[in-house]
C-alpha cells in the first residue's frame, strides 16, 4: 500500500492549520505540540516544566468527534507528537477569553486567588477547562483527580479546588458550546482514511487510520517504532534527545478503540485509552479499574493506550500484573494472520516481547472470572498520584470450602519483567486459606525473587513489600474466600 497524505491538518481554535513537512524544514514530524506552539508568535502560555508529563505546565485541550459530538480531553503537549492533532481541534489558554471577557474557569481562578508565581497557571487553567467541559458540579474527588497532573509550588491547591467548584456549576455554557456543532461538522468534513507519510530531514512518520493500513505498513516498514499514544516513547525524544528515524502511528485507528462483551469474555481493543478503559471497566473488572485509578494523570490517561502500556514491556507497567491475574491473552495480528498469547508469555525479558515481524497487538481478551473468584490489584509507590510503581501486584484466588483450588500471584517491580510467583502459588494450592499457610508462603516468596536495588527502592524493601502484599491479600479476603 502507499501512504500519500503529506500534511498534518487540524483546527487551532477556529483556524484551519496545515503543516506540510515537505516544505517545513525547521521541524521534524515528531515535533511535540508544546514545541510547535512555542514556535508560533503569541503562543507562549504552554510551558516546559519537565518534558515528561509530570508537571502539567504544558496542558492543552484537544477536541475530537466521538459519535457525532465533540469530546474535550486535557493532554500534556510535551508528550504529544504533532500528527496526534490530525483532524482534531487544539485549544490553548490563549483561546479561552473573548477580549476582556474571561472564561468562567479564568474568572474563578482570579476570584479565589488561584495563581501566585503564574508559571504553572496556564496548564492548571486548561485542566480546569477540560473539567468544565466534562463535568457539571463535580465533587472534590473528581476535581482532585482532574488536577493530579498539575504541580503548583505556591498555592497549596485549595484555592484552585475552590475555583473549580465555583466554575463548574450546573448548566454552564461557554463560547465553545455555541460553536461545538459547527466545529464537529468541520472536523467530520476534514476526516479521511488516507494514511499519512510525512517526510522531513532524517525522519519518516507514517500514520494509519484503518487496521488494514496499519498492518500493511507494519509489514512494509518493519523498522518503524510503533506510536500508540507515545506517552512512553516520546520520552526517548524529549529526555534522551534521540532521533526516532521511522515511526508508525496507530493511535487513531478507530477499529482498535472498543470494549466488547461476550458470554464468556471481555475483549478490549488495544487502541482504547487508559482513561476510557478506566471508566468502562468500573462495573465488570474492578481490579483493573482500581489499578487504572492511579495510572499517571488524567492528561496521560487521555492519551496513553492499553496496547502501548503492554507493548512497552516495562517491569513496572501498571496493567501487566493485573492482566496476568485475570488470565488475559493478547491478540497478535499481522497482514498474514493472527494468534493468541497469554499476556505473561508475551513479555520475554526486560523491554522485550514475542511480537513477530509485521505483528501488532490488536486486542486483549479476558475470560470472565467464575462466580466466587477474587481478583485484586495493588500498587505501592513513593506518592499516590502520578508515580510509577515501586512494586505492583495482581492476585487471583479460587477456593472451595476454605481450600485453595487455584491462585495467581503476579508481581511487577520484582524482576526484569512482570512475573508470577509460581513456586509460592504451587505451595498454597490445595492448602487451607489460612494465616498459618500464608506465613509459610511469605518465607517461600522471599526466596522466589532477586529484585534490584535502584533509586526507587532497595531489594530488601521490595522483598518486604511483596511478602506484605500477600499477607494484605489474605487479610482482605479471609472472610470472602469460599
Amino acid at each position: 500500500m502507499t501512504a500519500t497524505g503529506n500534511k498534518v491538518r487540524f483546527l487551532l481554535n477556529d483556524r484551519l492549520v496545515e503543516v506540510d513537512f515537505s516544505k517545513e524544514t525547521a521541524l521534524l514530524p515528531s515535533v511535540t505540540v508544546l514545541n510547535y506552539l512555542r514556535s508560533l508568535p503569541g503562543y507562549k502560555g504552554v510551558k516546559e516544566g519537565c518534558a515528561e508529563g509530570d508537571c502539567g505546565a504544558c496542558t492543552v485541550v484537544i477536541a475530537e468527534v466521538v459519535e457525532g459530538k465533540l469530546v474535550y480531553k486535557a493532554a500534556d503537549s510535551c508528550l504529544l507528537f504533532l500528527p496526534a492533532l490530525h483532524n482534531k481541534q487544539l485549544i490553548t489558554v490563549e483561546h479561552l477569553a473573548e477580549g476582556d471577557h474571561l472564561h468562567p474557569v479564568q474568572a474563578a481562578m482570579i476570584a479565589h486567588n488561584g495563581s501566585q508565581c503564574g508559571y504553572c497557571t496556564p496548564g492548571i487553567v486548561m485542566s480546569l477547562f477540560g473539567l468544565y467541559k466534562n463535568h457539571s458540579a463535580p465533587d472534590k474527588k473528581v476535581i482532585e483527580r482532574a488536577l493530579a497532573g498539575n504541580l503548583c509550588r505556591c498555592t497549596g491547591y485549595q484555592s484552585i479546588i475552590s475555583a473549580a467548584s465555583e466554575a463548574c456549576k450546573p448548566g454552564g455554557n461557554d463560547k465553545f458550546s455555541a460553536t461545538a456543532a459547527d466545529v464537529a461538522a468541520q472536523l467530520e468534513a476534514m476526516k479521511s482514511d488516507i494514511p499519512l507519510r510525512l517526510l522531513s530531514g532524517k525522519q519518516t512518520y507514517y500514520k494509519a487510520f484503518t487496521l488494514s493500513d496499519a498492518l500493511n505498513l507494519r509489514r512494509e516498514v518493519p523498522e518503524a517504532q510503533v506510536v500508540a499514544g507515545a506517552t512512553d516513547l516520546a520520552l526517548r525524544q524529549t529526555k534522551k534527545k534521540e532521533l526516532l528515524p521511522v515511526l508508525l502511528d496507530i493511535s487513531d485507528v478507530e477499529a482498535l478503540r472498543f470494549f466488547a462483551e461476550s458470554e464468556d469474555h471481555y475483549v478490549i481493543g488495544t487502541g482504547l485509552t487508559i482513561e476510557s478503559l478506566r471508566q468502562t471497566s468500573a462495573g465488570c473488572l474492578p481490579a483493573l479499574k482500581n489499578m487504572l485509578d492511579w495510572f499517571g494523570s488524567l492528561q496521560i490517561r487521555n492519551v496513553a493506550t492499553l496496547g502501548g502500556n503492554i507493548a512497552s514491556a516495562s517491569p513496572i507497567g501498571d496493567t501487566l500484573p493485573v492482566l496476568m491475574a485475570y488470565r488475559a491473552q493478547v491478540k497478535l495480528q499481522s497482514a498474514a494472520g493472527e494468534r493468541m498469547v497469554p499476556v505473561g508469555d508475551f513479555i520475554t525479558g526486560y523491554r522485550k516481547t514475542c511480537l513477530g515481524p509485521g505483528e501488532l497487538i490488536t486486542a486483549v481478551v479476558i475470560p470472565k472470572p467464575h462466580p466466587g473468584t477474587i481478583v485484586t490489584s495493588y500498587k505501592v509507590s513513593k506518592r499516590r498520584d502520578l508515580d510509577i510503581s515501586t512494586v505492583s501486584a495482581g492476585f487471583s484466588l479460587d477456593s472451595r470450602n476454605g481450600t485453595v483450588e487455584s491462585i495467581i500471584l503476579a508481581y511487577g517491580g520484582m524482576a526484569a519483567q512482570p512475573v508470577r510467583a509460581v513456586n509460592t502459588e504451587r505451595f498454597i494450592t490445595g492448602k487451607e486459606w489460612s494465616e498459618a499457610v500464608i506465613r509459610q508462603a511469605m518465607k517461600l516468596l522471599e526466596e522466589e525473587f532477586t529484585p534490584l536495588n535502584d533509586v526507587r527502592a532497595g531489594a530488601a524493601y521490595r522483598s518486604l513489600i511483596a511478602r506484605n502484599l500477600l499477607l494484605k491479600f489474605f487479610v482482605e479476603t479471609e472472610g470472602l474466600a469460599g
